[in-house]
């Protein structure tokens, strides 16, 4: 599905992604943890494509100059420059952090940007499954999007998301603010939509213990490099990890 290779992120004389290699399977969920400025976002932005025009257009604002290196292969074939839409046409599709739903338009309407890509037999389903998936956007499909809680912005955030009918689908933060009853809500979602849809997912969190459980392999991120990877089971048992992301010491 997915294997990134040597990535590296330099924001001028600042190293953001260090010799990051990472690679996501067919129908696998994949987490990616570590704390503020760790280089969680950066990794999704450079597995999006977005990286790329972050860069050009500081550059063409005489702003921060990026460089950013390594190799991207998304179903066997090489995207490294391909554009973030491109990318988001073969089904690569990126839920960022913080939401960043349309404030100013309803629930429908920013549900049907998401499905730009989707013929109208494929958003019909879609949009059934997101209603069937997070029921409290049945009820609000009306609301404007500025006015809805933070866990009903990113039930939205991710169904827009599923609109554009992804293959790997890449969470940034979904849980960021939000209360241990919604994160639970949301994380059974994610593990459904892989169930139920077959998508690939590449989740990022910077505490590990909601997500953790429904991952298949995790990556644990600190300024920018990978220093722990494994399987599910063997991050989970690691005392390091348990006592960094989870707050349980080893006695």
């Amino acid at each position: 599905m997915l294997k990134a290779t040597d990535l590296m992120v330099f924001y001028e004389n600042m190293l953001a992604l260090n010799n990051i290699s990472i690679t996501c399977a067919d129908k696998q969920i994949i987490g990616v943890f570590g704390a503020n400025s760790a280089g969680k976002s950066t990794l999704m932005y450079t597995l999006s494509g977005i990286m790329d025009d972050i860069q050009k257009k500081e550059g063409m604002a005489g702003g921060e100059r990026i460089t950013v290196l390594g190799r991207i292969q998304y179903l066997e074939r090489d995207i490294t420059d391909l554009k973030p839409s491109i990318r988001a046409k073969r089904g690569m599709v990126l839920c960022p952090e913080r939401r960043r739903i349309f404030n100013e338009s309803s629930v429908m309407e920013n549900l049907r940007i998401g499905g730009y890509l989707a013929t109208k037999k494929q958003s019909k389903e879609t949009l059934d499954y997101i209603f069937e998936l997070f029921p409290p956007l049945q009820k609000l499909k009306k609301r404007i999007g500025g006015f809805l809680s933070g866990g009903e912005q990113q039930m939205l955030a991710i169904g827009r998301a599923l609109m554009a009918q992804p293959k790997l689908l890449l969470l940034d933060e979904p849980l960021m603010g939000l209360s241990p009853l919604i994160q639970s809500i949301l994380v059974r979602a994610t593990r459904k939509i892989r169930d139920k849809r077959g998508i690939s997912i590449i989740v990022t969190e910077q505490y590990a213990r909601p997500v953790l459980p429904i991952v298949d392999y995790a990556y644990i991120l600190e300024n920018g490099a990978a220093v722990l990877e494994g399987p599910h089971d063997e991050i989970l048992n690691n005392p390091d990890v348990r006592s960094a992301y989870f707050g349980v010491s080893e006695e």
